[in-house]
């Protein structure tokens, strides 16, 4: 798993408008919060999602992008974020090769059931390209706003 400290490893893919994004792109001049999602419209995923579509002015006056990854297509990100009114931009990691390179795709139990899935977690990386929060499991509800908070005192 990554650590603040390393370097963010690179990446490049499609939007929810199939436009393709590349890591460098993003933090061109600015900060970035990475947030790594299970799935498109499930409750906690739709909750997070709103909470930092609610609080991307602040961010953005913080100098800070964000971008949502999972590995749902373009189309179902474009759906979710048209059911919602996201603004968070969403990419679609398809072959999860992101997944694995942030360590995000990991053995999970549900009712005594195992399998393979996205740990929600959430990476803060400055435009030198170097994560100073890696945080891993985490719980929507609230998260944006705790986001927000390490974002100020970068």
């Amino acid at each position: 798993m990554l650590q603040a400290g390393d370097m963010a490893p690179a990446f490049s893919l499609p939007d929810s408008d199939m436009e393709r994004v590349d890591l460098e792109q993003l933090i061109q001049d600015r900060n970035l919060v990475i947030c790594f999602y299970p799935k498109d419209d499930t409750p906690g995923c739709t909750m997070e999602a709103l909470e930092f579509t609610d609080l991307q002015s602040e961010f953005e006056a913080a100098g800070t992008d964000i971008v949502g990854i999972s590995r749902d297509t373009c189309a179902s990100h474009g759906a979710f974020r048209d059911k919602y009114g996201l603004s968070v931009r969403l990419l679609a990691d398809t072959d999860g090769e992101v997944c694995d390179a942030y360590g995000v795709w990991q053995e999970k139990e549900k009712n005594g059931e195992k399998r393979m899935g996205i740990v929600r977690s959430t990476f803060v990386i400055t435009d030198d390209g170097i994560i100073r929060h890696a945080i891993y499991d985490v719980k929507p509800k609230g998260h944006a706003g705790r986001v927000l908070d390490l974002v100020y005192n970068l």
